[in-house]
């Protein structure tokens, strides 16, 4: 493969496996004092009157076509399924971050409204079965290395949809907002978040048994795909290692289909250089086909929250998540609420141990993560007016730990009490692939 600059012909440069390994200890924890903050929204794309109907590819394309041409601060982009997701940019501040994304969201729903459509806030599509929109090569190497997992892929590609909270890696010393901290608490309070935010209890018109099925989809795609790396006082080190590790998912080429090898580690590769040497863009690309519950990216992307209900339901999970990773106060208490649930983990990387299942599966029911949601949701509910949040944005997290948290329930559950839900109840679990 080559590069083409300037009219000219750039051969891509191979890379070692030490390289490999010291690009990524440098490019995915950047350090310093915790300043800035993202989030990324993924709406399914519904009929506005009849949302069980799906929507066909032409109409899809129209509508997206359409909106390239509408003025947005936040990148726009297009998951395989037809899901729509907005990128803020880095905000400095957490109301600067929901005013920017609000306003993107509300020209975005203009332009949907003209052609009958609307974005919906669910973390898995509780009708359809999976239907790939985009033809790309990248998302046909994609869905045929899920294949090899199970039919999880085709739905974690196609009909599920999340919010994604990005915070800052956090400063290089030790302490409650140091990058070692902030790492090992992104992964035991994502347990949390994942509970108290679960919103897919449906696929096929059916409760699965799991409050949060997008997350379940996760799982069954293997630890390899969509696990992390254990926990240790070396983030960069256990995240390099686990990027050399993990299994390439294709091989790109200029033209044609891409390679999608069987078995071959980024390590194996850079060792054995066949189908050809791999090179500083195969890593790049590489990076982006690992899906752990945290990923860093330079930030920490903390991807385990499901799409929310409602215009604005996501900016409580992206509230909650700031005030509990950017106020020492709080986030000295999300750490101490948290502690002890990283024994239910058995030592075991997320997702695929004890806590991350049972938070999916019984979200808030369970008594140690309501307990632990409670003090979190209360401490950052004292510490939003330090970090500047807005009166709205306050009494939005108080109204959700008042119908929620304190109740121990999740959206999830007000799906299963509608007609068709609980009345069958969230029973019969759907068994691992």
């Amino acid at each position: 493969m080559s590069d083409s600059v300037g009219g000219c012909i750039r051969p891509r440069t191979a890379v070692s496996e030490a390289e490999v390994e010291a690009l990524v200890r440098g490019i995915c924890f950047k350090t310093g004092p915790p300043r800035l903050l993202g989030v990324e929204v993924e709406w399914l794309v519904h009929e506005l009157r009849a949302p069980r109907l799906p929507v066909s590819p032409e109409r899809l394309q129209a509508v997206y076509t359409a909106l390239r041409a509408v003025p947005l601060r936040s990148a726009l982009t297009v998951e395989p399924g037809g899901q729509l997701e907005l990128s803020s940019l880095p905000a400095a501040s957490l109301t600067e971050c929901v005013r920017s994304v609000s306003a993107d969201l509300e020209a975005v729903r203009a332009v949907l409204r003209e052609d009958g459509l609307a974005l919906v806030g669910l973390g898995h599509d509780p009708w359809h079965p999976p239907r790939r929109y985009l033809r790309q090569p990248r998302y046909d190497a994609m869905e045929s290395c899920l294949d090899r997992t199970g039919p999880g892929g085709r739905f974690m590609m196609c009909a599920s949809a999340s919010v994604q909270v990005c915070v800052d890696a956090g400063h290089e010393e030790p302490g409650p907002l140091g990058h070692v901290r902030r790492w090992w608490l992104a992964h035991h309070l994502g347990a949390v978040l994942l509970a108290a935010f679960a919103n897919s209890p449906l696929s096929g018109g059916h409760p699965t048994g799991w409050r949060s099925t997008r997350q379940l989809r996760w799982t069954q795609i293997g630890a390899g795909r969509a696990g992390g790396p254990p926990l240790d006082s070396d983030p960069r080190g256990t995240w390099a290692r686990h990027v050399l590790d993990a299994p390439v998912m294709c091989v790109r080429r200029d033209g044609g289909p891409w390679d999608v090898p069987e078995g071959l580690t980024l390590r194996e590769w850079t060792r054995e250089l066949v189908p050809r040497p791999p090179t500083r863009e195969d890593l790049d690309y590489h990076l982006t086909t690992l899906f752990p519950p945290v990923r860093p990216r330079g930030h920490l992307e903390l991807r385990m929250i499901d799409a929310q209900p409602g215009d604005d339901g996501w900016i409580v999970p992206l509230a909650v998540t700031a005030a509990l990773f950017d106020d020492p106060e709080a986030t000295e208490t999300a750490y101490r609420a948290v502690k002890p649930l990283a024994e239910r983990t058995l030592g075991l990387p997320a997702p695929h141990n004890p806590l991350y299942e049972d938070a999916a599966r019984d979200a808030l029911t369970d008594p140690e993560l309501r307990e632990a949601a409670v003090t979190c949701f209360t401490a950052a509910l004292s510490a939003l007016p330090r970090l500047g949040a807005s009166t709205g944005v306050t009494d939005a997290v108080a109204a959700y730990r008042e119908r929620y948290v304190l109740r121990g329930r999740c959206p999830a559950d007000d799906l299963l009490d509608m007609p068709g839900g609980a009345d069958r109840g969230p029973h019969g679990r759907e068994t691992r692939s």
